[in-house]
């Protein structure tokens, strides 16, 4: 009990030394990006420029992989960024391990960590401080107005008529040890679920964990989404629909499979807002029917 009082005290201490995550940065000149949806935001805002290398998330635009890489959000290298002379290193929460951001904040490179909900304010927040930081609340601005709240807009409307028709969905990851892992309460997928208007029946447990046969046919989920990556552990959406998990349940027999892009659905940057709408005007086609 005493050890892990000690490592939390350790990881509150640690992050709590960082910069204020959305004061603006002391030099915006060379940053180091640790998370998809806040590379995503950089080039919505303009700021790509500023840009000298990036984590494996950050697939979004395709002229982002051009960067050099860090290694993977959570498991960053000290040595490895500091080797490319940054300014600041901008992540999302889960960035870490805490140990190596102490020690990059030690040599004198702001580390900025931004928080993150699942849900559009959270969304809208996360952009507001990015900007902040890089003092592009202008451009931020901009993108709001001429893109994103007329999208949310649409999505309000759309993901009331969805509750209005209380379809039941659920979000699978992949495959683990041959059963569906299946994205509970705390997850982006519950928050993606949430945002569309549906409602996440597999909602008990919290985090990501493989749910049995009898509790997916239970539940009888009207809609599967699934990313493009976690289909392909299946093979293709009709060895899904055949998964002995699956077979049964209204979604497959139906075939309301919807499958996309990972991170632009559970990313919580921009493209979540486009793939919200997407999926809840996909779902009223369905209904439609």
């Amino acid at each position: 009990m005493k050890y892990t009082l000690l490592i939390f005290i350790s990881f509150f201490l640690q992050h709590n030394s960082f910069a204020n995550e959305c004061s603006p940065a002391n030099d915006a000149s060379r940053v180091t990006v640790a998370g998809g949806s806040i590379t995503e935001i950089m080039y919505m805002i303009d700021a790509e420029d500023s840009i000298i290398a990036v984590d494996l998330t950050s697939n979004f635009p395709e002229r982002a992989r051009s960067h050099p890489q860090i290694g993977y959000v959570r498991a960053l290298s000290a040595e490895g960024i500091l080797s490319l002379d940054p300014t600041i290193i901008i992540g999302e929460d889960d960035m870490g391990p805490p140990a190596v951001l102490e020690q990059i904040n030690r040599t004198g490179v702001e580390v900025a960590i931004i928080s993150e909900k699942h849900n559009i304010e959270g969304i809208k927040s996360k952009i507001e401080c990015v900007a902040e930081i890089l003092n592009k609340k202008v451009e931020a601005r901009e993108l709001f107005d001429a893109r994103l709240n007329p999208a949310i807009e649409r999505l309000n409307i759309a993901s009331e008529r969805v509750s209005e028709n209380q379809t039941k969905a659920i979000f699978i990851l992949g495959l683990q040890s041959g059963s569906p892992l299946i994205g509970g309460m705390g997850t982006s997928a519950n928050g993606l679920i949430e945002m569309i208007g549906a409602k996440n029946v597999l909602s008990s447990f919290e985090g990501w964990k493989p749910v049995s046969t009898e509790s997916i046919l239970m539940a009888e989920p009207d809609l599967i989404l699934i990313s493009n990556r976690g289909l392909s552990a299946f093979g293709d959406v009709e060895s899904l629909r055949q998964h002995p998990a699956l077979a049964l349940t209204p979604a497959a027999k139906n075939n309301n499979i919807i499958a996309m892009d990972g991170m632009a659905m559970l990313g919580f940057g921009p493209r979540t807002i486009f793939s919200a709408l997407n999926i809840a005007n996909d779902i009223l086609d369905i209904n439609d029917k």
